[in-house]
């Protein structure tokens, strides 16, 4: 009589877990259904307020991520189409911001943001992917030095050609003490964002003010 006692034993036992894995998955589905929304616009509002630390406070009055478009061109860097997102005032466009990356930093490729006001000024630069040294080429990141700042109110004719480049190559950007390859490859990879911006400026922009009617 002891095996049955122990099957059924076992039987009731994998019923009860049976049971509780059901319940459990259902009220893991219950409660993502109802955080999904809240997750997703928390998320959406993280990603517009660094969109927003880009650009000049009250520079624009729309909310960047409404009319994100799709750009691709080998000025950018990047390997496929990425989204930009266009800043407005008063329904007349601002500025933009649009990604790019810089395939030739010493660790592999460092994805940047760079933001470009409609007069062709660079508003910011961020840095939000990148595998380079920590405390050499990390220094690109705002968190760990001021040196991303040093873009803010460039742009092609401020400096010239030649003044896009680190000191150490006769520009006028600084390099980092024993890492020059990192902030060499930053340098022209928002030159080249700029260049893109300037040979695409109307097409840009003028797409922008007719999404917005």
């Amino acid at each position: 009589m002891a095996l049955p006692d122990i099957s059924r034993s076992m039987l009731n036992n994998s019923l009860v877990l049976g049971l509780f894995a059901v319940l459990t998955v259902g009220l893991v589905a219950v409660t993502q259904f109802g955080t999904a929304d809240r997750i997703a616009a928390a998320e959406r509002e993280a990603k517009a307020r660094a969109l927003g630390e880009i650009l000049p406070a009250g520079s624009y009055d729309n909310h960047l991520l409404d009319h994100p478009r799709e750009v691709f061109d080998p000025l950018l860097g990047n390997k496929t189409a990425t989204p930009a997102y266009v800043a407005t005032l008063k329904g007349q466009p601002s500025g933009i911001i649009l990604q790019a990356t810089a395939p030739d930093g010493y660790s592999g490729s460092i994805v940047l943001l760079v933001g470009v006001l409609a007069d062709g000024r660079l508003a910011g630069v961020r840095v939000i992917g990148h595998k380079e040294t920590p405390g050499l080429g990390d220094k690109i990141e705002l968190a760990k030095s001021p040196w991303i700042r040093s873009f803010e109110g460039r742009s092609l004719t401020s400096p010239d050609e030649s003044g896009w480049a680190v000191k150490k190559d006769g520009g006028q950007f600084d390099q980092f003490a024993g890492a020059t390859i990192t902030p060499r490859a930053v340098v022209k990879a928002v030159h080249k964002a700029l260049q893109y911006f300037d040979a695409h400026k109307a097409e840009l922009l003028a797409v922008q003010e007719n999404s917005n009617g």
